[in-house]
């Protein structure tokens, strides 16, 4: 029962960023070739839902 529940975390710890990763590569690719489209925007919104970046600090000073 324990080894079952480790096994689904451990898979689950390496297939959501696995997938966000290419999800987010695949709509940069998108857009790189054919411009901006809902496709490339709905795969990056996805992305973001799975695995949000990290918003980058301004500094001010």
């Amino acid at each position: 029962m324990i080894r079952k529940r480790v096994a689904q975390w451990a898979v689950m710890a390496v297939a959501v960023p696995v997938a966000a990763a290419g999800a987010r590569r695949l709509s940069h690719s998108l857009e790189s070739r054919r411009g901006s489209s809902r496709a490339s925007r709905m795969l990056s919104r996805g992305a973001d839902l799975l695995r949000p970046q990290k918003a980058k600090r301004r500094r001010f000073f």
